[in-house]
């Protein structure tokens, strides 16, 4: 018999797992935590701060900076769907085996602002050759990335901002994902890149092994799921996703049940689920994990939630307040010195607990970020991060 599972259930299994239901312990490292968001977002980096502190006892803003800038457990690359986040750095072969064979949307670019797959393979060596044990600017990535392939890869052809960027940045992020280029440190106020040390024993994954491996931790962290939900979740073809779910279905690597009365897969053997749901106040931040890969998105995101807390659909665009494992409001902070404000704009009348929790929320907020916080409850005015 299949097995059933509700949102109930799932909800409270991905909390538990996601160190949301109860956070891990002090002492717990970093880069474990991480782990096991399977990478926590950090294009604003204060977010993954939160997205990680709000996870450990303890853990503030100094700690992440330091796994990621002195201890080196983390590392700040392009990941999954291109975008900037922190994954472990002992897992990093495992992620660059799996992202390089993950296939993209087609090129959002016209045809003569493209580079040719020719071109790409070229400017993504040229990038890891000059990131090669040195710290450059993007300006000085942009000079030898230029140097070493020809002039067509600096043409300013691409629309950015207020703007146009070279054509060679295109595949910048595709660079992060094939292991040639990461983030290093600040120099003054001016973002450094260099190449990432690969280390590890998944150096030698084949590429459909770390696909397997990737739908199966994903299956974990944020089963059931279907292939639509993991094609969104990595920005990739759900046809894509669908082929190689049934190539893993026939290998008895994942299993098929029922969840919320329709189709979807866990990991093999996978099959245990609280019996009771996760009570309680959360405050995630601007593309947390949990808000961005947990689906289906109109039960995380129930009623007023899903046109409040989304932008045209996407998630991440608020930070969010979880009432018991649904969105029921968004956030927002803003810091001044060493004191920040957190406006909290509850969709629903809270209860006294919860009014009482979401208090010690935002009081760890404070200790995560290291300021003082105020607690404002009244309308967000800010609109979505762009």
């Amino acid at each position: 018999m299949t097995l059933k599972i509700t949102w109930g259930e799932a909800s409270a299994r991905r909390m538990q797992r996601q160190f949301l239901a109860v956070p891990a312990p002090a002492g717990s490292a970093v880069a474990e935590v991480v782990g096991a968001m399977l990478g926590a977002h950090a294009q604003v980096m204060s977010a993954a701060e939160l997205s990680v502190g709000m996870r450990a006892e303890g853990v503030t803003r100094a700690d992440v900076r330091a796994a990621l800038w002195e201890d080196r457990t983390l590392v700040k690359t392009h990941g999954p769907r291109g975008t900037v986040h922190l994954l472990r750095s002992a897992e990093l072969p495992f992620w660059t085996a799996a992202l390089r064979a993950i296939p993209s949307h087609p090129s959002p670019f016209a045809p003569d602002v493209r580079l040719t797959d020719e071109q790409a393979e070229q400017v993504v060596t040229a990038i890891g050759d000059a990131l090669d044990g040195v710290f450059l600017t993007i300006d000085e990535l942009n000079d030898e990335v230029v140097a070493r392939t020809g002039s067509w890869a600096g043409d300013l052809v691409m629309p950015a901002f207020q703007g146009m960027w070279p054509r060679w940045r295109q595949v910048m992020h595709r660079a992060g994902q094939s292991g040639a280029l990461c983030f290093g440190p600040h120099r003054g106020r001016k973002v450094t890149y260099t190449r990432p040390a690969r280390i590890g024993p998944d150096a030698e994954l084949t590429a459909p092994q770390a696909v397997a491996a990737l739908v199966r931790r994903h299956l974990r962290a944020y089963g059931p799921a279907t292939p639509a939900h993991f094609a969104k979740w990595a920005a990739t073809s759900k046809g894509w996703a669908g082929d190689v779910f049934g190539t893993l279905a026939r290998a008895g690597e994942i299993e098929e049940v029922r969840f919320e009365g329709a189709s979807a897969w866990v990991a093999a053997g996978d099959t245990r689920f609280p019996a009771e749901a996760v009570r309680g106040v959360r405050l995630l931040p601007y593309f947390d994990a949990y808000g961005i890969a947990a689906q289906p998105r109109e039960l995380l995101f129930p009623g007023a939630s899903y046109t409040r807390a989304l932008a045209g659909g996407q998630a991440g665009n608020y930070p969010v307040l979880l009432v018991d494992g649904v969105v029921a409001g968004v956030w927002h902070q803003r810091r001044q010195g060493r004191r920040t404000t957190v406006t909290v704009e509850p969709l629903a009348r809270l209860t006294a607990r919860q009014e009482r929790e979401l208090g010690e929320q935002v009081e760890r907020v404070g200790e995560v970020l290291e300021a003082k916080p105020e607690l404002v409850v009244g309308a967000v005015t800010t609109g979505p991060h762009a």
